[in-house]
């Protein structure tokens, strides 16, 4: 099952992204789920959120890598939204 993973960061917090970045990528590289993955960009094409394309068993399994997420650990995010998502293209 493909779940598309929308998080937007709290306002301020690029330092945040940036001092767990390496954290987050070993984890998304750990946990073998990911399947396409990249950073939101502002207005200045600074990072400010994330696009993560999980393929997992289920919408629960998708809620426990959310969870384990070191930028979720360390308060990055203002809003996580995990949605069923159908792969058409690409």
């Amino acid at each position: 099952m493909l779940i598309a993973l929308i998080a937007k960061d709290k306002p301020g917090a690029l330092q945040v992204r940036k001092d767990n970045r390496d954290a987050h990528l070993a984890y998304i590289a750990d946990t073998g789920v990911v399947a396409q993955a990249g950073p939101l960009l502002d207005a200045e094409g600074e990072m400010c959120g994330s696009l993560v394309v999980l393929d997992v068993a289920d919408m629960a399994a998708a809620q426990a890598w959310a969870d384990g997420d070191p930028y979720a650990a360390a308060g990055l995010f203002a809003s996580v939204e995990l949605i069923a998502w159908k792969k058409v293209i690409g």
